[in-house]
């Protein structure tokens, strides 16, 4: 796979994992007592912690023999299946995650507040990296460089979504219809390698 195949793949998975955090980040620039560049800074410690412990255990997976890993594939389409499932109901309940927002006692913990929900909020993502990284460890430098770019786009995104009510509507109304899609079709792919244990 080329450089632009794994920067697409990178873009997409950040996306399908990451769309309900413009929503959070949104609210988080929204409070006149965060500094902008401690939320910036915070979401890049919550990317970069759920980044590592996905790499960690992705390596972890390298003693296993060829096609095994891919076997996780299943996570990823697991979760993309419970979504869209859960499309099949009223969600009452579906900003209630958003809603519950610390508020930092200082300007000196700002950061490691915006860290600890991203990283509370990461399970999907720990989720989807883990076998993504897994499949191909080589690529996880390029993968994680991807990631801390779109967390930039997406800081600045979410502050451009706090003068802008609507767009933030849209994500919200839409959003969830997209990521079970991209993460059912991310699992898929990742199962196709499994194939070498038919042979």
């Amino acid at each position: 796979m080329n450089t632009l195949a794994l920067l697409s793949v990178s873009l997409t998975v950040f996306a399908s994992t990451n769309l309900d955090d413009l929503v959070l980040l949104a609210a988080w620039f929204a409070d006149p007592t965060l500094r902008a560049r401690t939320i910036v800074l915070g979401q890049l410690l919550g990317i970069g912690a759920l980044v590592a412990a996905s790499a960690v255990a992705a390596l972890a997976a390298l003693a296993v023999p060829d096609g095994w890993p891919a076997l996780l594939g299943v996570v990823p389409f697991g979760i993309g299946v419970g979504k869209a499932w859960a499309l099949r109901r009223p969600a009452a309940n579906d900003d209630n995650d958003d809603d519950a927002r610390p508020a930092p006692a200082s300007a000196r913990w700002q950061a490691f507040a915006v860290a600890a929900v991203t990283i509370a909020n990461g399970g999907d993502n720990l989720a989807v990296y883990i076998p993504l990284f897994a499949q191909a460890p080589a690529h996880i430098p390029l993968h994680a460089a991807a990631f801390a770019a779109m967390t930039l786009l997406w800081c600045a995104l979410s502050r451009a979504l706090v003068t802008h009510r609507a767009i933030g509507e849209r994500v919200r109304r839409h959003g969830h219809v997209v990521v079970p899609v991209v993460l059912m079709a991310l699992g898929l792919w990742i199962l196709a390698d499994a194939r070498v244990l038919l042979r």
